[in-house]
């Protein structure tokens, strides 16, 4: 079965109306959930509210979990799906330059979306500035290029880093994560019994 467009299922043409459904629907859940709220993302970072924590640790786990088993039924071939390459340097430092964004602006990429389509304008302005970042980002390209290509690792998989199976690994971070589940829930009920005492 899939990926549905390289094995030639659906027309290429389908691309953009798949991706549009998709993040219409992401967009819609985003909204539904409250996360086009600055305070949700903020919650992470000051321990009132790990919901954020919690929503994308079960949407990584429940991904990769169905595609290994997908993959094993037969119904899709992990080899097609695309891995981002793997930049060590741009990573670390776009990593950095992402959370300090999360923390003052209070908006993901993606919750700020959501955010402006209901109009806030807290959220207008932080895509304001991502789009100023992304523009100053091309616009220096050239002189941050042999950074941004140095330590270049290829289409590198966390499991292939580690030399175990995808198997393992996916074993392995879904015991973190339920353990993180009960580690941000324990912190976020003292620091919400703190507030309420304060």
């Amino acid at each position: 079965m899939g990926p549905l467009i390289p094995q030639g299922i659906l027309d290429s043409g389908w691309s953009y109306v798949i991706a549009f459904i998709i993040g219409a629907a992401f967009g819609f859940t985003l909204e539904a959930s409250g996360f086009s709220s600055s305070r949700k993302i903020n919650g992470v970072f000051y321990g009132y509210d790990f919901t954020v924590i919690r929503l994308f640790m079960t949407a990584v786990v429940t991904a990769m979990i169905g595609l290994l088993y997908f993959h094993y039924a037969g119904w899709i071939d992990l080899a097609e799906v695309f891995i981002l390459p793997t930049y060590v340097n741009a990573i670390i430092t776009g990593g950095i330059i992402m959370g300090l964004g999360f923390i003052v602006g209070g908006f993901c990429p993606g919750t700020a979306m959501s955010a402006v389509a209901i109009g806030k304008i807290d959220a207008m302005v932080f895509v304001i500035g991502s789009f100023l970042g992304i523009f100053i980002f091309a616009e220096s390209y050239e002189l941050i290029e042999a950074f941004h290509n140095k330590n270049y690792m290829g289409s590198l998989k966390i499991s292939d880093f580690l030399h175990i199976s995808d198997g393992l690994f996916a074993l392995i971070f879904t015991v973190v994560a339920l353990v993180a589940f009960v580690v941000v829930r324990k912190i976020e009920v003292k620091v919400n019994e703190m507030e309420t005492t304060d």
